[in-house]
C-alpha cells in the first residue's frame, strides 16, 4: 500500500493511502478497470483502509483509497470543519490520483462523511455504503440519543455545548467497554482486531481529531442526505449501542435511493461481517 501527501489550495495537507497503481482518470476506477472505493474512517481512527476486507476487495478487483481526516495522523487539522467539507477533500484526493469516478464506504463516524460525498459529488460517486452511521443531529422525528450508552451520550452532549466543553470532557474521558456488545467484543478479538492498528495511533496523537469530528456531528452537516442520487446501502446492527439502529432507519427513510440491511444480533463492530457483501453490491451498482 502506497502512502503519500496531497497538498491543498488552502495550505493544508491530507495523508493518503492507496492500494492501487495510479489510475487513468477515465471511467470508474484505475488503469486496470477495477472499482475504486474511497474509505471513510470512524472516530477516532487514522485513515488506513480496512485490512479485514482486503481479501474480498482483491477478489472483486477493488482498489482502496483513503485518507486521514483533518486532525488525524498525517493530515493538517481543520478546526471548524463540517461534515460536508469531506467532499472537497475527497475531490482533491481523487484529482491528485487521477481518479474520475469512484464509490465511497464509511464506518461509524465515516458514514456521514461518505454520505456527504454522495450528496455533493454526484458526478463522481457511483455508490455509497454507510455502516453503523449517524443520522444528522437535527433529524426530524428522531430521538437522537435514545439507545446510546451513557458514555456516548456524555461525549456528544459535551460537543453540543461547544469546543471548550468537549475538550474538557475528553481530558477526563476513559474507554467504556460497555459501548460494545458481546458480538462486538468477539469481532474485536478476532478479524476486526485490526482496529488496534488504526485507533492506537489516532488517540496517541491527542484528541484533536476526535473533538473536531464530534463537533461536526452535532452541528449542521452542510448537506441533506435526501439529495443523494447514487445508490445507497446502509448496514446497521440492531443492537448497536454506539449509534442506535434508529439512525439507520431514519437515513433509510430519508434517502430515496437507500436500501437498509439490518444486522440481526449485531452491534457497532460485528455488523462489519457484512462488508464483503457490501463490496459485492458496490461492484454491482458500479457496473
Amino acid at each position: 500500500m502506497a502512502e503519500s501527501d496531497v497538498e491543498l489550495d488552502d495550505g493544508r495537507r491530507l495523508h493518503v493511502y492507496d492500494t492501487g497503481d495510479g489510475g487513468s482518470g477515465t471511467g470508474v476506477g484505475g488503469q486496470d478497470g477495477g472499482l475504486v472505493v474511497l474509505w471513510h474512517h470512524g472516530t477516532p481512527n487514522i485513515g488506513a483502509p480496512p485490512a479485514p476486507l482486503f481479501p474480498a476487495a482483491d477478489r472483486l478487483g477493488v482498489r482502496w483509497v483513503s485518507y486521514d481526516r483533518p486532525g488525524y495522523g498525517g493530515s493538517t487539522p481543520h478546526p471548524g470543519r463540517d461534515v460536508a467539507s469531506a467532499a472537497a477533500d475527497v475531490r482533491a484526493v481523487a484529482d491528485a490520483l487521477g481518479i474520475g469516478r469512484f464509490a465511497v464506504m464509511g464506518h461509524s463516524g465515516g458514514g456521514p462523511h461518505a454520505l456527504a460525498c454522495g450528496a455533493l459529488l454526484p458526478e463522481r460517486v457511483v455508490g455509497v455504503v454507510a455502516v453503523s452511521g449517524l443520522a444528522p443531529y437535527d433529524a426530524a422525528g428522531l430521538d437522537w440519543f435514545a439507545g446510546m450508552t451513557p458514555s456516548g451520550v456524555a461525549g456528544l452532549r459535551a460537543a453540543a455545548d461547544g469546543r471548550a466543553a468537549k475538550e474538557a470532557h475528553e481530558a477526563g474521558a476513559a474507554y467504556d467497554p460497555e459501548m460494545f456488545t458481546p458480538a462486538d467484543h468477539a469481532a474485536l478479538a478476532g478479524t476486526w482486531s485490526w482496529f488496534d492498528e488504526v485507533v492506537g495511533p489516532a488517540v496517541a496523537a491527542g484528541p484533536g481529531g476526535l473533538v473536531d469530528d464530534d463537533l461536526a456531528y452535532v452541528a449542521p452537516w452542510g448537506f441533506d442526505p435526501a439529495r443523494i442520487t447514487a445508490p445507497v446501502l446502509l448496514l446497521h446492527g440492531d443492537e448497536d449501542r454506539v449509534v442506535p439502529a434508529s439512525h439507520g432507519r431514519w437515513l433509510a427513510a430519508r434517502c430515496p435511493t437507500a436500501i437498509l440491511r439490518p444486522g440481526a444480533g449485531d452491534g457497532h463492530i460485528s455488523v462489519l461481517r457484512g462488508g464483503p457483501e457490501a463490496l459485492e453490491w458496490l461492484a454491482g451498482v458500479a457496473g
